[in-house]
């Protein structure tokens, strides 16, 4: 199998990247701006990897997909500061460069794996969210953080209809914050990016740990190689039993506060940082002096699995604890590799 992977240095991007690498003897072709977390593997010879923008390199995607048995365009922005400040450059790369890709697929004849997001709910109302009954509620136009949620669900509805018409061959996975080593790059500042790629950044600078609108609200992490394992299954498509689904791919057993995320990873960054007691404290901040007067939270979002295990027999093993120890040892490994200022050892 030919598989193409669009931002395919980013975390889920190059960790697929390794696993279709070390377990199946599939080809890849890749693309992205930077090739870092490739390194170990960018010169293997099943391996084609284009450094370059997929924007201004369209010549080329389009000559990839239609080389390709399956694509999987992991091209967007997933940070909710973005979505405030920024929210014209989220859809433009998340919502248009993407359409452009599906209908690509579509004209070519090939199949698309495409990432979509836990956001599609958004304030959903049900204990645990289901893919085809739960309703998708997203806030007022105001509140400018829906841009993302809403780019997603509009390319799965636009994936959807192709697949009706018979056009399109799909699968539509939606990821429940996936977590491990790797999954942000250490930021400069302070900018609204993934909550636990957050949360490290203010450990490393020994800056207080801000938890927006106390913390209340929960997640479930799921740890990467579980979905990892799982998008395998998916692009393997066994029997068919992916086409045409939607799946969530998450970890419901694993869901906390983000108060209780942040005494967990003070705690932990305690441990493998060696940075000395007590470390910073947590301190309350409110959504809008955090995020400015677009944002909107989510008090909860947890999926059902029961479609993916029935579908592929896939579940999610690896526990919270044991997820968030791995992501911060690998975080703090890489600030070392890195020679990090943001890292200073106690």
């Amino acid at each position: 199998m030919h598989v193409f992977v669009l931002g395919a240095n980013g975390f889920i991007g190059s960790s697929l990247v390794r696993a279709i690498l070390e377990r199946t003897s599939w080809r890849i072709s890749a693309i992205d701006l930077t090739q870092d977390k490739l390194a170990a593997v960018v010169d293997d010879p099943r391996l084609e990897f284009e450094l370059g923008d997929v924007v201004e390199r369209r010549e080329w995607v389009d000559s990839r997909i239609r080389a390709a048995d399956v694509v999987v365009p992991l091209v967007a922005i997933a940070t909710p500061g973005t979505y405030v400040r920024d929210p014209l450059r989220v859809f433009e790369l998340t919502f248009a460069e993407n359409l452009r890709v599906v209908r690509a697929c579509a004209d070519a004849g090939t199949r698309i794996v495409f990432p979509s997001s836990s956001e599609v709910y958004g304030m959903c109302p049900d204990e645990a969210f289901v893919e085809d009954r739960s309703q998708l509620v997203l806030g007022p136009i105001v509140k400018q953080r829906w841009i993302y949620a809403a780019s997603k669900q509009l390319l799965e509805r636009v994936i959807w209809a192709h697949g009706s018409a018979g056009q399109l061959r799909f699968t539509v996975f939606r990821p429940f914050n996936w977590i491990g080593p790797a999954l942000d790059d250490p930021p400069s500042k302070a900018d609204g990016s993934r909550v636990i790629a957050e949360f490290l950044a203010n450990l490393a600078r020994r800056e207080p740990i801000r938890l927006v609108d106390g913390g209340r609200q929960k997640r479930c992490f799921t740890y990467v190689d579980d979905g990892i394992e799982c998008l395998l299954r998916i692009l393997e498509n066994r029997e068919g039993r992916a086409e045409g689904q939607i799946f969530n791919v998450g970890n419901p057993a694993n869901e906390c506060s983000m108060a209780e995320l942040a005494v967990a990873l003070r705690r932990l960054f305690l441990v493998h940082g060696r940075t000395g007691s007590p470390g910073p404290e947590i301190v309350e901040v409110s959504g809008q002096a955090f995020y400015g007067p677009g944002y909107e939270d989510v008090e909860h979002r947890k999926p059902s699995i029961a479609r993916v295990h029935t579908a592929l027999g896939w579940e999610p093993r690896v526990g919270l604890d044991e997820a968030l120890e791995r992501t911060v040892v690998g975080y703090v490994e890489n600030l070392r590799r890195r020679g990090s200022p943001l890292f200073a050892a106690g």
